[in-house]
């Protein structure tokens, strides 16, 4: 299901069984001259899509700008760099949206700089934003004091319980998992990148530009290939099948 094409009358069942919302989170970034600049979100959705095909979850509208850095290129390359402030507080106000209105099972899915699952900056302003309004629901909601109060006596044994847990109403993932990483390989828009792009979205990656550009970080996409990339695909979605669902 698309969040976009919900009408009012369909949220209230989607709240009740707990069905995941997710949105993809990515960038307008700088991939070298053969994939395109909105590559990492496109990840992020085509391998929730996938996931869609086995499960029913809620795909939200993508947020396609965010901390990409000017690390790989300029403004002038394409490259949209939203600060990280500001960035953290535009995240915060959508999940506050979503959490009063009582969704409880969210997702926001990186696929930017989330290496070995490490916490670079767009990553640490999501985590952030979630734990901020988690934090000022459970005080507006239950009242100062909530945690040490009697009625939470069973909380770490609710832990594993993600309905029961208020801090895992909202939890950052990457798109590709590290035990994924490990298994097959990570880079931008390099081999690894440009393949499991290719394989979700043809017509986003045009491997015959690479000679356009002697970026160090392209040239393995010469070994690019589809069959690489959808490897890469089923393995992401089958670890994201075991959290989000």
């Amino acid at each position: 299901m698309r969040l976009e094409y919900l009408m009012q009358n369909d949220l209230p069942a989607i709240k009740e069984k707990k069905i995941p919302v997710v949105i993809p989170i990515g960038t307008m970034e700088y991939h070298g001259p053969h994939c395109a600049l909105g590559c990492d979100t496109m990840v992020c959705q085509g391998v929730l899509e996938e996931l869609e095909k086995r499960h029913e979850i809620v795909i939200a509208p993508p947020v396609w700008y965010g901390v990409a850095s000017y690390a790989v290129g300029g403004p002038e390359n394409g490259t949209v760099q939203i600060d990280v402030d500001v960035y953290e507080n535009y995240i915060y106000h959508i999940l506050k949206s979503m959490l009063y209105g009582g969704f409880k099972k969210i997702f926001l899915l990186i696929h930017h700089q989330f290496e070995e699952g490490s916490l670079m900056p767009m990553t640490l302003a999501c985590m952030k934003a979630g734990k901020k309004v988690t934090m000022e629901y459970m005080e507006e909601t239950r009242g100062r004091g909530w945690w040490g109060s009697n009625d939470m006596a069973g909380y770490y044994d609710n832990l594993s319980d993600p309905s029961e847990n208020p801090f895992n109403w909202i939890r950052v993932l990457p798109a590709m998992a590290p035990s994924v990483q490990h298994a097959t390989g990570y880079d931008h828009a390099g081999k690894f990148e440009s393949s499991i792009l290719k394989a979700l979205y043809p017509d986003a990656v045009k491997l015959e530009r690479i000679p356009e550009s002697d970026a160090w970080f392209i040239q393995s996409a010469r070994e690019a290939s589809v069959e690489l990339g959808a490897k890469m695909v089923k393995l992401s979605v089958d670890e994201l099948e075991k959290i989000i669902v």
